[in-house]
């Protein structure tokens, strides 16, 4: 009898671009791939397929998206690659002028096409459909991550009205995650190795009400407490209107949950955030602020704000630099503004040059850098709570509890003893400069 030929697998790269809910997208897929017989490998040279999962947040993200599909594409007319398919934000939304414009990508997927994606990246494979898809893939996610910490995506979409966000035209309204699925996850991720589970959505405040008719995110963080393994858990984005105060309570009671909250503000002027349809006042959010630093007094607070939206003149932008230096931030990030398709801030137009908006951004990352190094200064002599993440040359770096991956600042830290990727470690701080701190285990 002839011998069959064994057929290799299919070599796939995944490369993933945009925030963080895109990377959970990805490890989701990835999960599903190689739980299909795929072979995942990092290097698109490498591979037969390219998927790319794009961004369409900014004008920023979407170059680098359509620059990426652009290589891909020469990849696979210089016969180095096979087939290249096109995912998420930037396909979701304009899925039909890039097929007009960008030949050689051999299909286009939204944001949630998992099923469709592993279909034909893998059509002789036996997939799963509907809710039982979405446990398979959950169960088989690939972490791409360090194995220590892990995003858990709690909710998709947004249901929010702000003028100058495309979200909910691309991911669509809000719709949460059951607490049973999002426990489930946390849990396989324990599993794994994961030490920090780091919950982002659009809106974590929004969480629940559509599945109860009530903001419900302190139940889910009760429940994810109980998770073994687990030993951070930290918040991001968490809208600032109709804030649910008790989850304030939630984080200075449980210890697993570190006391950080990234709460983008966007603006403090009272006349822009109406035009951003942002549903506050600057007093507003300053009493939000105070009574979130009043409930958890060692909280670190991380924002996001936008200079150059269209009513903002020199006016508003003087308020926005007093307030970035009254609440004195422990995190502070600055986006530029651009206009976006089908938003509600787009009829307004572009009325800030590009100079004065990078000006603008310049001088709030000022105000915040002598912030930071103020609050740096003072925690010389204290001791913190920080999570290994690497050694190099005999010195190893982390993250304090005040500090999320990837955005936030570093420890370099001494030890006598070797230390492990992933381990908690008490550290007195003896040295601080404007955003990393240097200091010493404590046996």
């Amino acid at each position: 009898m002839p011998e069959t030929k064994k057929i290799p697998p299919k070599r796939v790269s995944l490369v993933t671009l945009g925030c963080e809910k895109n990377t959970v997208d990805s490890e989701v897929l990835m999960g599903g791939l190689r739980h299909n017989g795929v072979r995942l490998v990092s290097d698109p040279s490498h591979s037969d397929i390219i998927i790319l999962n794009t961004c369409g947040f900014i004008e920023s993200a979407k170059r680098e998206s359509i620059n990426s599909i652009l290589e891909a594409v020469e990849m696979k007319n210089s016969g180095s690659v096979k087939e290249v398919y096109v995912a998420g934000c930037l396909s979701e939304r304009y899925r039909s002028e890039l097929e007009a414009e960008i030949t050689g990508v051999d299909g286009y997927f939204g944001t949630e096409d998992f099923e469709r994606i592993l279909r034909t990246v893998v059509p002789e494979a036996n997939i799963a459909t509907g809710p039982d898809l979405r446990y398979e893939l959950l169960g088989e996610r690939v972490l791409t991550t360090p194995k220590f910490y892990s995003y858990i995506k709690i909710s998709e979409g947004c249901d929010n009205p702000c003028s100058f966000c495309a979200i909910p035209i691309m991911r669509g309204g809000h719709r949460s995650k059951s607490p049973e699925e999002i426990a489930f996850e946390a849990m396989m991720l324990a599993g794994q190795g994961v030490k920090e589970i780091v919950l982002i959505a659009q809106d974590l405040t929004y969480y629940g009400l559509d599945l109860t008719g009530e903001r419900t995110l302190s139940d889910l963080l009760r429940r994810l407490v109980k998770v073994n393994g687990i030993e951070w858990i930290r918040l991001m984005y968490a809208y600032p209107a109709k804030f649910p105060l008790d989850i304030l309570d939630v984080i200075a009671g449980e210890e697993k949950i570190v006391p950080y909250l990234d709460i983008p503000v966007q603006h403090a002027s009272t006349e822009v955030l109406k035009s951003m349809r942002r549903g506050i006042t600057r007093r507003a959010t300053e009493e939000l602020i105070e009574t979130i630093r009043a409930k958890v007094p060692n909280i670190a607070l991380r924002t996001t704000l936008i200079t150059g939206y269209p009513t903002e003149g020199e006016r508003e932008f003087e308020e926005l630099e007093e307030f970035v230096s009254e609440m004195k931030f422990d995190r502070l990030g600055v986006f530029t503004y651009s206009v976006e398709d089908g938003t509600t801030a787009e009829p307004l137009g572009d009325t800030v040059s590009e100079e004065e908006k990078r000006r603008r951004h310049a001088r709030l990352l000022d105000i915040q850098r002598e912030i930071s190094h103020e609050k740096n200064l003072a925690k010389i002599g204290t001791i913190v709570h920080a999570i290994i993440e690497r050694e190099e040359e005999g010195v190893y770096y982390g993250r304090t509890e005040a500090d999320a991956p990837e955005v936030d600042n570093e420890i370099a830290i001494h030890s006598q003893a070797a230390l492990q990727a992933g381990m908690i470690v008490n550290v007195r701080v003896h040295e601080a400069d404007e955003f990393d701190l240097v200091g010493d285990v404590i046996p």
